[in-house]
């Protein structure tokens, strides 16, 4: 026999070394957790792969034509420690049909090297785990051209285990991602918005078991939700598909006007986040959740000093997880790169940064009261009644691509009008005519202006202006916006 005519894979599962010192009830749940995710995730790749539940592993058998797939999902899935490939013979009664089966199987990875058998025995035998060791490795000796044998620093470890007259080489080892099984620690709702700290707060969430529903805030239009979407469902999809979860979108863009209208300008990013939280609880009351997760940072933004955390966070009574705080933007990027969330974030805004100009870093809690009690929070009531939820399984059939906006840097190439949308006083001057709409007011002035002259819309690093001029295209299908970036 050869690995030609190997029919199926055999993978063995260890469980996160955590797991294993739990008391005996809760090893019990959190192995059964594995094990019915597992069997959830793998029945969708082939209905032909067994999972089988031990009390130190999990077996999984599958068919050699989904390896692969297999592998890249046990690879991702929390709970799981380490990982053997391994090659299954059964009916391996005596020391002779395994020296036999093992030198057919390994003979060609020991030519010319140094080499060392192990052995792991479960049940029982006529023999012991040092006699198979010696016993296979004095025939491969004999058999090969090799080295010899090398009890210590061998350049090739043969790693079987004997499971009663089973008889499974280990080809090869992986370390798992490890944590808790996803469904073992509860739920949580995490805040979205697609850049490198919310996408890697959500991954840690889902590597400690929890069960994570994402919520977005919406302040940039379509486009900007289709982007955060896409990120939220490539989440769920490699690290957390064995569990059904939902995606919120909060349309803000209404809140944030009110916020421009009532709150003081120091005083705004820290409001806004306030407004989120609450916002955020609402929602997590309906599905009855009693805990949140941001991606802040102490010190990353203004809003994130102690102080300002601390008047964010009496917005709400929910528990809320910052599992980034103490960490450094290299470190949380590298962690980004390593689940394959950069290429997301990259080319997501930072919008909560753009509201907020000269920023309060050590707010007041009288201050943060009093602009608290200005606020109409009817504003904030209507925007978490017209949430929309959708299942983030089914986002793929949600979201399409939307072609990106025209950009033009040369006005001299058309008849246009630009349309400056920063919120600062201060308008750009151009060789054609100018208006001066701050981002917050286009929704309701853009419609007032003459719908026969193209416009260009214009911030400082084109961020605002590509997401406005998209949304007032998508939702409003106006087809005479485009970019200006000189």
């Amino acid at each position: 026999m050869n690995e030609s005519q190997i029919k199926t894979q055999k993978f063995i599962i260890k469980y996160f070394t955590e797991i294993m010192i739990k008391g005996s009830t809760a090893k019990r749940q959190m192995i059964s957790q594995v094990y019915n995710n597992l069997v959830n995730i793998l029945s969708k790749i082939s209905k032909d792969i067994k999972v089988k539940k031990f009390f130190d592993k999990i077996e999984v058998v599958c068919p050699i034509e989904v390896v692969v797939e297999v592998r890249l999902k046990l690879l991702d899935t929390p709970g799981i420690q380490q990982i053997l490939e391994a090659m299954q013979f059964d009916d391996m009664n005596t020391l002779d049909d395994i020296k036999v089966k093992v030198n057919e199987m390994m003979a060609h990875e020991i030519q010319g090297k140094s080499f060392v058998i192990r052995c792991k025995r479960t049940g029982t035998q006529e023999f012991k785990s040092t006699q198979v060791e010696q016993t296979v490795g004095g025939y491969m000796l004999a058999m090969n051209d090799t080295k010899g044998v090398a009890l210590k620093n061998a350049e090739v470890t043969i790693n079987i285990e004997l499971v009663f007259a089973q008889l499974n080489i280990i080809t090869l080892k992986h370390m798992g991602m490890g944590g808790f099984p996803i469904g073992s620690q509860g739920s949580i709702l995490s805040l979205m918005s697609g850049g490198f700290d919310s996408t890697v707060a959500s991954y840690l969430t889902m590597k400690r078991g929890i069960k994570t529903h994402f919520i977005f805030f919406n302040l940039g239009g379509i486009a900007h939700e289709i982007g955060v979407k896409q990120v939220a469902y490539y989440l769920w999809n490699k690290f957390g598909s064995s569990h059904r979860v939902q995606f919120i979108s909060v349309p803000f863009d209404d809140v944030v006007t009110e916020i421009f209208k009532s709150v003081s300008e120091p005083y705004m990013g820290v409001m806004l986040k306030r407004l989120m939280l609450i916002a955020s609880e609402k929602i997590a009351d309906t599905m009855k959740i009693d805990a949140l997760v941001t991606g802040e940072s102490v010190a990353q933004v203004s809003s994130q000093t102690l102080r300002n955390l601390a008047l964010i966070d009496q917005a709400t009574n929910k528990l809320v997880l910052r599992p980034l705080a103490m960490m450094s933007k290299p470190d949380i990027i590298e962690i980004a790169n390593n689940i394959g969330t950069s290429r997301f974030a990259e080319s997501m805004p930072e919008y909560c940064g753009v509201i907020s100009k000269n920023p309060v870093t050590h707010g007041n809690y009288d201050r943060i009261a009093s602009e608290a009690r200005r606020f109409d929070y009817t504003v904030l009531d209507e925007a978490v009644r017209t949430s929309v939820f959708v299942n983030v399984d089914e986002i793929a059939q949600d979201v399409s691509e939307i072609g990106q906006m025209e950009v033009v840097s040369d006005l001299s190439s058309g008849d246009y009008t630009v349309i400056d949308i920063r919120q600062s006083a201060d308008c750009i001057e151009t060789s054609c005519e100018t208006l001066k709409i701050p981002f917050y007011k286009l929704k309701s002035e853009f419609k007032k202006l003459p719908q026969d002259k193209q416009y260009l819309f214009y911030c400082d690093k084109g961020i605002l202006s590509q997401l406005h001029a998209q949304f007032l295209r998508d939702a409003e299908n106006y087809t005479n916006i485009k970019v200006y970036r000189p």
